[in-house]
């Protein structure tokens, strides 16, 4: 195959790579706690012969995941929690724990603060929330110290990844690190509020029209190459 057609093909694949990634930005645009995703381009370099020639080719599997900052509403849920600047909520699921901004917490029969989906809140230990049987007016202090009737009974760990490690979403709004997770010193959570998506609808929009556009040339590129290479077939041929 001609080597025009391989380094056109790699960036159509990495095109609908992140076509794709734009289109799951749009679908949570409006998802609790959802942090945006890119995909980071990059050249991949591939030996042609003993001369140094080389083929540039794209290369697009790596991902960029925005922390930046969702606004924050009000709701005032007792259990909806927001945490403003640096830092995750840590919930316990069956795959091992995960990193979250999404805050919207509800207790369980056992007094366990849980996810919607059923995984427990963990503390700054790392160890489940439990509010007390019969505690009425839990308050959430900005350091996250959960306190019922004046009395302190847990404080809720906020953590962030490492420095040199890898942060990868599991879907959802659920992160995991390859490494552990460490606390976050200056803890702000406000209680009663939700962080939204910090998505931006009209840039991800905008930016799959372009992706769309450019795919739409690739395609044309290798629809002119197919029809070259069988012209010059057919006049070989004859």
């Amino acid at each position: 195959m001609d080597n025009a057609i391989y380094a056109t093909l790699t960036r159509q694949s990495g095109l609908m790579a992140e076509m794709r990634v734009v289109a799951n930005n749009i679908a949570n645009a409006n998802t609790t706690g959802f942090r945006r995703e890119g995909v980071i381009f990059a050249e991949h370099l591939s030996a042609l012969d003993r001369h140094g020639d080389t083929l540039s080719m794209a290369h697009a599997r790596g991902r960029m995941i925005d922390l930046g900052q969702g606004v924050l509403t009000q709701t005032n849920g007792n259990y909806d929690l927001a945490i403003e600047g640096d830092g995750f909520f840590l919930v316990e699921t069956p795959e091992g724990n995960r990193l979250t901004r999404a805050g919207a917490f509800l207790p369980s029969a056992e007094g366990e603060l849980m996810t919607a989906e059923g995984f427990r809140l963990l503390d700054e230990g790392m160890a489940p929330i439990i509010v007390p049987a019969g505690a009425s007016g839990v308050a959430v202090g900005a350091d996250g110290t959960l306190s019922a009737n004046g009395v302190a009974f847990g404080k809720i760990g906020v953590f962030t990844a490492p420095e040199e490690a890898q942060l990868t979403h599991q879907g959802g709004t659920s992160f995991t690190i390859d490494g552990q997770p460490e606390p976050v010193d200056d803890v702000r959570i406000r209680q009663g509020f939700l962080e939204e998506s910090n998505v931006d609808s009209v840039f991800e929009i905008t930016r799959m029209i372009e992706v769309q556009r450019a795919y739409e040339l690739g395609q044309s590129f290798l629809d002119r190459e197919d029809q070259r290479i069988r012209s010059a077939i057919a006049g070989m041929s004859r």
